[in-house]
């Protein structure tokens, strides 16, 4: 299964669309109820770190990972972000990666292109077989 941030400008969920599989969408805010979790995921997140890499993850995916049960689920992340910001360039997945103790799975810029949607595809359909999961919506 698939868990996605997406902010107001879609792009993560336009990526993650066009992956036709299982997924479920953070809430934009952390005030609303985190969804049910109950098996492996991978994280799909946006990054909006500031010119010294501060606040690259967003709010809402923080709040998820601090939920013991559901960060122990987490197998792997992807990171999407805008080539423009650099070093810092989907910085996000690399900190998720660090801090939970999962593989960088792989990094887009934006909405990703077509080849990233094959890519990303491609590894997931491995990855889930290998656990076990439908990857079919």
């Amino acid at each position: 299964m698939i868990v996605y941030y997406s902010s107001a400008s879609g792009n993560t969920e336009r990526f993650v669309e066009k992956l036709n599989m299982p997924a479920i969408r953070l809430p934009q805010t952390r005030t609303q109820d985190i969804p049910t979790i109950t098996q492996p995921f991978v994280l799909i997140c946006p990054t909006y770190a500031d010119g010294e890499g501060k606040g690259a993850v967003p709010k809402p995916v923080i709040h998820l990972l601090n939920q013991t049960a559901i960060r122990t689920l987490l197998v792997g992340v992807i990171a999407s972000g805008n080539r423009n910001f650099g070093e810092f360039f989907a910085f996000a997945g690399s900190i998720i990666s660090r801090k939970c103790n999962v593989p960088l799975l792989y990094q887009f810029e934006l909405a990703g292109t077509p080849q990233d949607v094959k890519n990303v595809r491609h590894g997931l359909e491995k990855l889930w077989n290998h656990h076990g999961q439908n990857v079919q919506p």
